[in-house]
């Protein structure tokens, strides 16, 4: 029994020593991976930017925060960017994330230069299931919001849509219903605060001028 019992002290204790030695290694890994990931994401982002608004000739990062609530109720500080040409503005980018059938979905978003209507997005990063959920990558469905006013949309199915409605109805996604609601729930709910929040910035107006 003696034996048994050095023989379990001696092998917990390796588990032990390998449990904290993975720990740390994964934790170095990550410290010297987490800088460059980012820094990844920063270039991905701003080159998917680039196809929606393709006149900006830079996209410039807000130098104070813009705080938001985020799904969670938590407040969160958004990532801005002000799209200009010869100084001036031509839209605004940023980035919202919605909760999608498998995990989050990252978006980057295009708004125009007066924060009122859409020009569109693209997707920075998501786990939705190929062929379904994953649609939300499509031109078909991603072309639905082009155009469309900030934090109105609203979703129906296939053959829902009526005719003056057109701008802010998106029909979603046969099969990924999950899905399509990510996407429209996370622009409706950030965009109408970071469009407040640019204009208590005053760097857009109060009606439909920038």
């Amino acid at each position: 029994m003696l034996d048994s019992l050095k023989h379990f002290a001696r092998e917990s204790w390796l588990l032990v020593v390998a449990s904290v030695l993975c720990g740390l290694l994964l934790a170095a890994t990550n410290a010297a991976l987490g800088p460059r990931i980012e820094v990844n994401k920063a270039l991905k982002l701003t080159s998917l930017a680039g196809g929606l608004l393709p006149s900006a000739q830079a996209f410039v990062p807000l130098s104070s925060p813009v705080e938001v609530k985020g799904l969670d109720g938590k407040t969160e500080s958004a990532v801005v960017f002000k799209a200009t040409a010869d100084d001036t503005v031509v839209g605004w980018v940023f980035k919202v994330v919605g909760s999608g059938f498998a995990d989050k979905i990252e978006l980057v978003v295009a708004a125009d230069a007066s924060f009122s209507k859409l020009v569109g997005y693209d997707v920075v990063s998501s786990s939705e299931t190929p062929g379904f959920g994953d649609q939300i990558k499509d031109a078909y469905y991603r072309n639905q919001f082009t155009g469309a006013p900030v934090g109105q949309l609203s979703l129906v199915g296939l053959g829902a849509a009526k005719e003056q409605d057109i701008d802010s109805t998106i029909v979603a996604i046969s099969g990924a219903t999950i899905s399509s609601t990510a996407v429209v729930q996370a622009m409706n709910h950030y965009l109408p605060q970071l469009k407040d929040q640019l204009q208590q910035k005053g760097l857009i107006g109060h009606g439909n001028n920038p």
